[in-house]
């Protein structure tokens, strides 16, 4: 009604004032909502953070999108192993979501395609962590077993492909690991040092791997694959020196390899779980490494970082202020905001990125089922009561918090010296499904158990208001 009345006001007609007369324009003022800070057992238990503790906080409904309690939202502080949300966000937009997969595969000179003695065979990778040595379909026995059933007896030498990836770009990170284009899953306990030793490692196992299915290899040493350079026909001209067509037949010593053995991963879910719920920083960087593995580009960690960027901004993140220098939050010059972090959940809860097969029934009620979403299912549990090495249960490194509390928490945690983060998902008691996250932020001697402490309450608080 009120805004009939006043397009009826505007549309009057108005007696015009002399010139010298005439007031200036008045400029309409907007006020913007402004959004409600903590309230009651919510703030009581905040004014419990001990005094030189920066902390931050955003709790936002699900389902409409509206903040329900704010403080110093748009502060940006250092996020730890939050950021492996990030990480995984990242990825699972990267593969087209729990249904994608990362592939490895063995080529041959296509001039040598369909012999049986090939002067050298090449293994080439995407950077899937997930490989193996054997004991898969994804794995180094597998392309071996392939090979030789395309009828490869042979092998003079073996080289591997590491132009996808720059490993030692990604030695600048807090890790100070390679990354290389292909890595085992068997590394874990003993990751190469450099990308020298990951060539000469992988090598002297694909190596035994082919030799254990049959097939001879002539030579010990193991060499980086060229650059793959595109053929470009040369220029044809007719009779009288006109243009003509380039000649589309491409001669046989300048075609692409031919693959002889292929494998790919199975659903990156797997692996994103076994990274997030245990708090895994290995696992965050190998997976930040396939990030970066795209034609054209470097495969650098800083190519890698920037198009991880790219995608948050593509998801409608405004990330002023954000500052992202690796998969797994061990650097300190990592920033990001409460805002930030609710609002990657909030895109990532509707997201269509389902679980498949058994998983995708075996999740709770209220938040998860009605949509088996990969992203939520990935994360730690809160309560699960776990206590298991390596923290690699269902709870993960919120296995032993919120104990007896009744409440379905989903949440990464993120802990450094004075670091102390927790961003994720929970159901209220009321049933609505909420994002959140609470920062803390403070001097490296910082209590952190009494950070946890106070998180955990303001979690129990959250859930009962709302």
């Amino acid at each position: 009604m009120r805004r009939l009345l006043l397009l009826s006001f505007l549309l009057l007609p108005v007696a015009r004032a002399p010139q010298a007369q005439s007031a200036p324009p008045v400029v309409p003022t907007v006020t913007l909502e402004r959004e409600p800070g903590p309230t009651g057992a919510l703030a009581r238990t905040l004014t419990g953070v001990p005094s030189g503790v920066r902390t931050a906080l955003l709790v936002r409904d699900l389902n409409t999108g509206k903040v329900l309690a704010a403080l110093d939202p748009d502060r940006p502080l250092i996020p730890a192993s939050t950021i492996k949300l990030v990480t995984a966000a990242a990825v699972l937009y990267d593969r087209g979501g729990a249904g994608g997969w990362w592939s490895t595969e063995l080529t041959v000179p296509a001039t040598e395609a369909g012999r049986s003695r090939v002067t050298v065979l090449t293994l080439r990778g995407s950077g899937d962590p997930t490989l193996s040595v054997e004991g898969t379909p994804n794995s180094l026995r597998a392309l071996a077993e392939q090979a030789r059933a395309r009828g490869v007896r042979a092998v003079g030498a073996v080289r591997i492909d590491t132009l996808p990836l720059d490993a030692t770009s990604f030695e600048a990170t807090e890790l100070g690991l390679p990354m290389p284009a292909v890595r085992l899953r068997e590394w874990e306990d003993r990751p190469p040092t450099s990308a020298a030793e990951a060539r000469r490692r992988l090598g002297a196992t694909l190596i035994a791997e082919l030799r254990r299915v049959g097939i001879t290899v002539g030579s010990e040493e193991v060499t980086s694959a060229p650059a793959y350079r595109l053929y470009v026909p040369p220029p044809r001209q007719d009779e009288k020196g006109r243009p003509l067509a380039p000649e589309l037949l491409i001669p046989l010593d300048r075609r692409p390899e031919q693959g002889v053995a292929s494998v790919r991963s199975g659903s990156p879910f797997a692996f994103l779980a076994s990274t997030l719920r245990p708090s895994d920083n290995l696992r965050a960087e190998t997976l930040l490494a396939t990030v970066a593995v795209r034609p054209g580009e470097t495969g650098t960690l800083r190519s890698a970082l920037k198009r991880e960027r790219a995608i948050l901004q593509r998801m409608g993140l405004d990330l002023s202020g954000a500052v992202l220098e690796d998969g797994s939050g061990l650097g300190r010059g990592n920033r990001l905001t409460p805002r930030q972090l609710t609002g990657l959940l909030g895109v990532m809860y509707v997201l269509p990125y389902p679980v498949a097969g058994k998983q995708g029934r075996t999740l709770p009620p209220a938040l998860y089922r009605a949509r088996h979403n990969a992203f939520a299912e990935a994360l730690p549990q809160a309560g699960t009561g776990e206590d298991v090495p390596e923290r690699e249960g269902r709870g993960g490194t919120l296995a032993l918090r919120l104990l007896g509390s009744g409440l379905d928490v989903r949440a990464k945690t993120g802990t450094l010296p004075g670091v102390s983060t927790l961003a994720g998902y929970m159901t209220s008691k009321s049933g609505r499904p909420l994002a959140f996250a609470l920062m803390m932020n403070g001097p490296e001697d910082s209590p952190i158990l009494t950070l946890r402490a106070l998180q955990d309450q303001a979690v129990r608080d959250i859930a009962a208001a709302f």
